[in-house]
């Protein structure tokens, strides 16, 4: 079989994905706000699509083509012309769907505010607002020939591009930035009359309204014409090989090249005239590998993720309120609750808070000697951050590892890789050639003279925000055998050239693969001889073609195998003679799926465990990575019994087929099932559960029964 049937191109696979996330926001199940944040989510997910993928497959076709690879860059030419055919016709659906959520928005009575129909009144309040709050943030760009356009634009930024119109002279252009950062995009005008309906307004149509304000007495116009567009740019950057410059001082000089970097890509208002649209074009120097995508009216929907719900609650999903881990609860420090037993946490069902608090515990434990974490993305304002300054300023030696190329995350990185070292943590930038990504922490502590170590292995950052927004496995535990192995893992960072080895954990790049590999095969192995054999995967993406081809062979040796797969899948499932024992579905639902899960059957006695890696070939082999066994068997089950409920969500997946149609998993006369829901509740109980236990163990116990 030939590589391209095998092998789904994972471009193609990633569009496939964010295809699901548009249905979402096409499904009238969902409340209706959620629908059009969905839009925001499905746009920014674009954004990322295009700087990152796009841009890859861009220069694919250039370095090709300098080589004389033809065949190599035809393929890449023939891939970027299915994107852009693919992208034109999700915009084409995303428009329609758009238009649809505008009018059920309406029958809600929240009216998005169509500029050609104000009133009187509302073109009234719209100049005075223009004038105190909008007016002084707008500073006009008029093109000429020594501006370069394309340098000047930001990639996260809404722009409206302006003809100038004076008779008997020739029409000339201006560039006005949409100042969102400043006011936001959605501006609620007061009632007129009914104080039932809800009317918001774009700011772009607020500026398009009073341009005339904007250039009078400095521009003679006859009329003005405003066009919106958004440009992205290639996001990759290099880092120079000056030995006299610091790692910091690199990556620094890195963000500055990515400002300056080439549009790849460019969404305007399909209304542009022509003459508009080839001005623009030329401006931002656009070749023919370049996207230019018309749309709307309206560009950078990314900022509909934070669409406001100025109407009903139940416009938008009943909170499902983060549960309490009693686990926690029953003890008077993390650190005893930890000892009494491995304690699992499922984010956001589970509060992040007992992640923090174990922090902020260790930061003024006097038995706290040493705290370890690798940081790849954290919040803005980070709880968890201020406790590692709070252990320095306790006499607590503290270990921080700052991955500084966590891509769109590098400045803040920087940014906090500074403050910390300001205030006496120990930073470590990690080996260059490896992007270290694993969620690690240990914290040591003294015990009756001794050193016991208290570990955390995760699927997710340590990041407060997306930890109420991303689903992800947290475990907690005193096993000294892998709390010692991820001090090892700290150990090899430091000291990149010294040889470790690792009994319990799958560390990418050093055992990772070949420990997947060898648990792959041990189920070939038990399937032949007739025991019990199966694999339960789920992950964010599968694209390694080693990985894939493994699991081909299982499935071609009777191998049941299963996966849950958010994003890439690279794997074509349900081939005969290839792959017809392997079974895919993708949940997208109000959650998302991050967490990556690998459960091996191992002829009846399971193998199950959590990581922070995908099956991609960067996770394998150029990521620092940690997967660690989960070895309580009570831990294990929680584990499986979420994931089967998830293989019987009826609401929220779909089948990941050979085409990647993306089909909804067929109901069928099974009662629905969502399983985010569904895992919520399964954890709810759970936790009652356990409260009933601890509370039955602490009543007195009476004599006489």
């Amino acid at each position: 079989m030939s590589h391209p049937e095998k092998f789904y191109p994972k471009e193609l696979s990633w569009l496939a994905f964010n295809q699901r996330v548009l249905q979402e926001a096409a499904d009238r199940n969902n409340p209706i706000i959620e629908r059009i944040r969905f839009l925001g989510i499905y746009s920014n997910n674009l954004d990322e699509f295009f700087r990152v993928r796009v841009a890859d497959v861009k220069r694919q076709i250039m370095i090709h083509m300098n080589a004389g690879d033809d065949e190599r860059a035809d393929y890449s030419k023939e891939l970027l012309e299915q994107i852009q055919q693919k992208v034109q016709d999700l915009s084409v659906e995303f428009e329609a769907i758009y238009q649809d959520v505008v009018a059920k928005l309406a029958r809600y009575n929240v009216v998005m505010v169509n500029p050609l129909n104000l009133s009187d009144y509302q073109r009234n309040w719209l100049q005075g607002f223009f004038k105190n709050k909008v007016l002084r943030h707008v500073a006009p760009l008029l093109l000429h020939s020594k501006i370069e356009l394309e340098k000047r634009l930001h990639d996260t930024t809404s722009y409206l591009l302006i003809a100038i119109h004076k008779d008997d002279q020739e029409t000339r252009y201006a560039v006005i930035e949409v100042p969102v950062q400043a006011l936001g995009r959605f501006i609620e005008i007061p009632p007129e009359k009914s104080r039932k309906k809800r009317h918001i307004m774009l700011l772009d149509d607020i500026i398009k309204q009073c341009l005339p304000s904007i250039f009078r007495g400095f521009v003679e116009f006859d009329s003005l014409e405003a066009y919106s567009f958004k440009m992205t740019r290639d996001s990759e950057y290099s880092i120079n090989d000056e030995i006299d410059e610091s790692y910091v001082e690199k990556m620094t000089e890195s963000m500055k090249q990515r400002l300056r970097a080439e549009p790849v890509r460019v969404n305007y208002d399909g209304a542009m005239p022509k003459d508009m649209l080839k001005v623009l074009k030329k401006r931002l120097k656009m070749s023919s590998y370049d996207s230019m995508i018309a749309g709307g009216p309206y560009r950078n929907f990314r900022d509909f993720i934070g669409f406001p719900n100025v109407g009903r609650d139940y416009l938008e999903n009943h909170p499902l309120p983060a549960l309490t881990a009693n686990a926690f609860e029953r003890c008077d420090t993390i650190f005893e609750a930890i000892r009494r037993q491995d304690i699992l946490l499922y984010y956001p069902f589970h509060r992040f808070l007992h992640f923090s608090e174990f922090l902020r515990q260790a930061a003024f434990d006097p038995a706290v000697k040493h705290i370890r974490i690798n940081i790849y993305r954290v919040a803005k304002s980070s709880r968890i951050m201020s406790s590692l300054i709070d252990a320095v300023d306790n006499g607590k030696l503290v270990t921080v590892v700052v991955e500084l190329r966590a891509r769109f995350d590098e400045e803040a990185n920087i940014d906090w890789s500074k403050k910390l070292t300001d205030a006496g943590v120990r930073v470590i930038l990690g080996p260059q050639s490896l992007k270290i990504h694993s969620k690690l922490c240990v914290v040591s502590r003294e015990e009756q003279g001794e050193i016991r170590h208290y570990a955390h292995f995760g699927t997710g950052n340590f990041n407060e925000k997306t930890a109420k927004i991303y689903t992800d496995f947290s475990l907690f535990t005193c096993n000294q055998a892998l709390a010692q192995e991820g001090i090892n893992v700290f150990d090899m960072i430091q000291n990149p050239y010294k040889r470790q080895w690792f009994d319990l954990l799958h560390v990418s790049p050093l055992n990772n693969r070949i420990r997947l590999v060898g648990l792959i095969r041990n189920e070939v192995v038990n399937a032949k001889a007739g025991r019990k054999a199966a694999i339960t995967l789920k992950l964010n993406n599968l694209e390694d073609a080693t990985m894939i081809e493994e699991l081909y062979a299982a499935s071609q040796a009777g191998v049941k195998i299963r996966m849950i797969i958010r994003g890439i899948c690279c794997l074509r499932p349900g081939i005969k003679g290839l792959s017809e024992n392997i079974s895919v579905i993708s949940i997208v639902d109000r959650y998302l799926e991050h967490p990556r899960v690998l459960v091996f059957e191992n002829g009846g006695d399971p193998k199950v465990y959590i990581s922070s890696a995908d099956w991609m070939t960067r996770n394998l082999d150029g990521r620092i990575e940690v997967g660690c066994p989960i070895l309580e068997p009570v831990l294990q089950k929680r584990i499986i019994d979420i994931l089967e409920l998830q293989f019987k969500d009826t609401m929220k997946a779909r089948v990941i087929d050979a085409e990647q149609s993306n089909r909804y998993v067929p109901r069928g006369n099974r009662r629905k099932i969502q399983s985010q829901v569904a895992i919520y509740n399964y954890l709810t109980e759970l936790e009652r559960h356990i409260a009933t236990e601890q509370a039955a163990e602490q009543e007195p116990h009476d004599p006489a029964g």
